[in-house]
């Protein structure tokens, strides 16, 4: 009889490699920004973290323990840029600021400050 792999063992298998968990990342990142799903992005975070090295390994290069990690990334808040960001970055990640492709806000506001000064 054949086994059949679960989802998660298809995740760890598929996001053991460094560019194809990144790429899960910002997808969950999108999906955030499309929705608000906190939970579906943290739990994003989660299984990265898991495919690449587990809590223990995040919590060396973060210098935060390993429960405090767990709890940051079981909340159901959102995270403060203060808390993302070295969790990122101890990931090898960052946040970008991009324009989204149908918005002129930023050019507005431009605009009508210039028309104030």
């Amino acid at each position: 009889m054949r086994k059949f792999e679960t989802l998660h063992e298809f995740l760890m298998k598929g996001l053991a490699k460094r560019e194809e968990a990144i790429d899960y990342l910002k997808l969950t990142f999108e999906e955030y920004q499309d929705d608000g799903d906190t939970l579906f992005f943290l739990k994003g975070i989660k299984t990265f973290v898991e495919a690449q090295g587990g809590i223990t390994e995040l919590a060396k290069r973060t210098h935060m323990s390993p429960d405090a990690l767990q709890k940051i990334l079981s909340s159901d808040k959102a995270l403060h840029l203060d808390t993302l960001c070295p969790i990122l970055n101890a990931l090898g990640c960052r946040l970008s600021i991009e324009p989204t492709a149908s918005d002129n806000t930023g050019s507005k506001i431009i605009s009508e400050q210039q028309n104030i000064d």
